[in-house]
């Protein structure tokens, strides 16, 4: 979540053979499959993208209002964000907004799609590196060139965009807790490849070790919003890998 001033990452290990071999195996890298929750909210936003195609065309770059638009929920969260800052950062007016995304809500969840397709997934193709030593170095240090990335809010959108929300909003908590649980079930899932194939130790649990990994990057995304350097983050990540137990049998 590469040639654009982030900080160079280590490079994979053939990444080529390990793109071939996991493809037969693994399940596709993606927290959008996960389920929304199945409240009334959620299906009149989802209603709304279908009402939303139809009309007037519109008069503005989409992907640049969306950029825009989940900075500012990024800065602010859910429910910290205001209509006015909304169109003010998109270029835009609230019938526009209306007529391209339905209400606020649709556009956070649009918004929330264009950064797992971009910022998350620099992140999530980690698990493609050949061994779950190499998974875990990756994942992390991807995390603190994602978090820590100067062009964006410091810290994780998943963690700062819905954390809490009040009753009205809960649909929007519940659904980014739904992310953070698939990013660790795609964890987990490659760990259990790797204990199959001797790489971890028969007696490791891949369900602790992705709770384990999960709870690490959420913690280093909460340093770097209170202003923690790549450089003392990535001292972090070097500590965790060395602290765990890497081969099989």
């Amino acid at each position: 979540m590469d040639g654009c001033g982030r900080p160079h990452l280590p490079a994979q290990r053939g990444a080529h053979e390990t793109r071939v071999a996991l493809r037969s195996s693994a399940r596709p890298i993606s927290y959008r499959s996960i389920a929304v929750p199945s409240d009334e909210g959620r299906k009149q936003v989802t209603r709304g993208r279908d009402m939303a195609r139809v009309g007037r065309p519109r008069q503005f770059d989409v992907d640049a209002a969306l950029d825009a638009a989940l900075e500012v929920f990024w800065r602010h969260g859910y429910e910290g964000t205001s209509l006015s800052e909304l169109t003010d950062s998109m270029g835009i007016n609230r019938p526009a907004l209306y007529a391209a995304f339905h209400g606020k809500k649709e556009l956070f969840f649009r918004a929330l799609d264009r950064y797992l397709a971009s910022d998350a997934s620099h992140t999530a193709q980690a698990l493609l590196a050949p061994t779950a030593r190499d998974v875990v170095e990756q994942y992390l240090l991807r995390t603190v060139d994602q978090i820590t990335d100067e062009r964006r809010p410091m810290g994780c959108f998943i963690l700062r965009g819905g954390l809490v929300c009040g009753p009205d909003n809960q649909d929007v908590a519940d659904h980014m807790a739904g992310v953070r649980r698939a990013a660790e079930a795609d964890l987990r899932r490659r760990f259990m490849q790797a204990r199959a194939a001797g790489d971890l130790p028969d007696d490791e649990d891949p369900a602790e070790l992705a709770s384990f990994v999960s709870t690490v990057r959420q913690g280093l995304a909460v340093k770097a919003c209170d202003g923690a350097s790549p450089e003392t983050l990535g001292k972090t990540v070097a500590r965790v890998v060395a602290s765990l137990r890497w081969g099989g049998r």
